[in-house]
């Protein structure tokens, strides 16, 4: 099956045999969305949401991973919705896995509220404030603030998740205490969290989250996850998440 369009590749995954269809000029995912992937829980039976799954590398990746029942992405951009129906299609999974275009910021209208047990999401890390805009429209969307914020993505998180239903998060550290307090204001218990360093004497550049919809305050903070053990070379851990 060849679907391609002019610069779009086919990507291993290596998770049983799974395939991605990806454009290096437009965006491609990166080692934050494998991470999360690997933080995420799915119990056997229960339902996940994506926030802005790109081109369903996530979906993908936990369909995989975990006995979830019904997988579900919803992105904004139409171009790369299309890529993540062409891979869902490539993979066979269309069973198993639904790709909706539509806005975060309307997402519990869209798919209803208390219809998940799990939402998921690597959104935009900055603000629209933070940093150079890319000058390349996908891009900019997917790094910058400008279709959506932090507070719509806790805010609609909250309200798709079944009482008890756990949200799950990548993001950078430096914007950790007002994700902290968003999760806290809108019912998103925090409860467990990990910090990613590149190597064992850097300062961590991500942060993982787990948050349980009405839980109780107590917060696990897990081990630091290391990345590189020496430049080129993955930690053990890093490799198992990748499932090399």
């Amino acid at each position: 099956m060849n679907n391609l369009l002019p610069g779009e590749r086919i990507d291993d995954l290596q998770r049983n045999g799974y395939k991605i269809i990806q454009n290096p000029q437009k965006f491609c995912f990166g080692m934050d969305a494998v991470l999360l992937s690997g933080f995420v829980r799915v119990k056997p039976g229960e339902d996940c949401l994506d926030l802005g799954c790109g081109n369903g590398i996530i979906p993908l990746l936990l369909s995989a991973k975990t006995q979830g029942r019904q997988f579900a992405g919803l992105e904004i951009q139409p171009y790369s919705a299309d890529l993540a129906r062409r891979s869902v299609a490539l993979n066979h999974l269309e069973e198993r896995i639904r790709i909706v275009e539509g806005d975060i910021r309307d997402a519990s209208g869209i798919f209803g509220a208390s219809s998940f047990h799990v939402v998921t999401s690597n959104p935009p890390y900055m603000t629209a404030q933070h940093g150079i805009p890319n000058p390349d429209e996908a891009k900019l969307i997917a790094r910058h603030e400008i279709l959506c914020t932090l507070e719509d993505v806790i805010r609609e998180s909250a309200r798709l998740l079944v009482p008890g239903g756990r949200f799950y998060l990548v993001h950078r550290p430096f914007r950790l205490a007002e994700i902290l307090s968003l999760m806290v204001q809108y019912r998103i218990e925090p409860k467990r969290m990990r910090l990613v360093h590149p190597y064992v004497d850097r300062e961590p550049n991500m942060v993982l989250l787990e948050g349980l919809r009405g839980g109780r305050p107590r917060m696990t903070v897990e081990k630091p996850l290391i990345v590189f053990r020496e430049p080129g070379k993955y930690t053990e851990e890093i490799t198992e998440v990748y499932g090399y």
